[in-house]
């Protein structure tokens, strides 16, 4: 049976205590809908509580809440539980403690999201077996520090992982010591590139915390800092810490509004166009409405590179994603790619890591 989570906007005054009696009351008709409730979180401060829901439909999930109690979500999308639980932490209600009739449940669905990316910057020849070794070293460390903060993995594939807490204090703190991983075991030919982003599970998109895993993504591939943070990140971390200003010990970016608002609009557009042959700096101009030189300045700044070096570099980390798995000769990933030639790729790879993607062998 599908699972669902919804999303409930509550009213003022509404309290964790009136959130547990309308998921009592979904629980005592919940068999007339076919229908099964898991679970709730509620966020007194956010005005927001989530509710975790086996149902034939999202249809018959709406008519148990009308029956229950009348407050009807305002939006639901389909989940699955292995995800939910590793975002959220449980898929079913903490244990009732004794001698109380009602499950309270004073939980919020608010989530910080961390992603953390090892990028290649070389590949010297005959390394890349060290360069493998060193990876497993990294993956090894980086799952014992998420532990160590009380953070979970979300997702890890390939240099990528997706990773959630419960308080942005922990996130920060566990990207330091990733930092401190990094810096102490010292590999020239990787780097490591963390964004920092917050959020609630359900919006306006389909899946479960869309928004604040495109933040994330966006600020490890788009920020020129090693480690980059939103706004409304440092705002929680400082509100959690007493004002406590960010350590200025590390170098952690903080991206303003509009800094993340054009960093969201270059992602979106160059997601869209990156393997088109015939797109040039003049198509980023139009589509993000930028003089020339007012879009060299905000990509140098926020960026570290230039439109035509940075549509450049995404067009060859997506190759070397390619080379990696194998599957395609150097001609297809060059095109597919939005390379005008091959020998043109194979110069630009060259120059980027090192070494000819013909010469490039992975899975050695």
């Amino acid at each position: 049976m599908p699972l669902f989570l919804d999303l409930h906007n509550l009213p003022d005054g509404v309290t964790s205590a009136h959130v547990a009696e309308m998921h009592q009351a979904d629980l005592d008709i919940e068999h007339e809908y076919g229908c099964r409730g898991l679970t709730y979180w509620c966020d007194e401060k956010r005005k927001t509580a989530f509710c975790l829901i086996e149902a034939p439909s999202k249809e018959a999930l709406i008519e148990l809440h009308e029956n229950a109690h009348g407050a009807v979500p305002t939006r639901i999308i389909e989940v699955n539980d292995t995800i939910v639980e590793s975002f959220l932490g449980r898929i079913e209600d903490p244990e009732k403690s004794k001698d109380v009739s009602l499950n309270i449940i004073n939980d919020p669905a608010f989530r910080t999201l961390m992603v953390v990316k090892i990028r290649h910057t070389t590949f010297k020849a005959n390394e890349i077996s060290t360069i493998k070794a060193a990876l497993r070293g990294y993956t090894t460390a980086i799952k014992a520090l998420v532990a160590e903060h009380k953070g979970r993995v979300v997702r890890h594939e390939g240099d990528t992982f997706l990773i959630s807490f419960d308080s942005v204090t922990n996130a920060i703190h566990s990207g330091i010591q990733i930092q401190r991983a990094y810096n102490a075991m010292v590999t020239p030919d990787l780097e490591f590139a963390i964004g920092i982003s917050a959020g609630t599970p359900v919006t306006e998109k389909d899946g479960i915390f869309e928004d604040t895993i495109q933040i994330a993504e966006y600020l490890s591939d788009v920020a020129k800092s090693g480690f980059s943070v939103s706004t409304a990140v440092k705002d929680l971390f400082e509100s959690e810490n007493q004002n406590k200003p960010l350590s200025k010990e590390y170098t952690i970016a903080v991206l303003n509004t509009i800094d993340e608002e054009f960093m969201t609009v270059l992602m979106t557009y160059t997601e869209k166009i990156w393997s088109k042959t015939t797109i040039t700096v003049s198509d980023f101009e139009n589509n993000l409405g930028y003089s020339k030189s007012k879009l060299y300045r905000t990509m140098m700044n926020l960026v570290g590179k230039s439109p035509n070096i940075f549509l450049r570099d995404f067009r060859l980390k997506k190759a070397l994603e390619l080379l990696k798995k194998e599957r395609s000769n150097i001609s297809e990933v060059a095109y597919s790619t939005g390379f005008s030639s091959p020998a043109y790729f194979s110069k630009c790879f060259h120059k980027k890591y090192g070494i000819l993607p013909s010469n490039f062998k992975w899975n050695v």
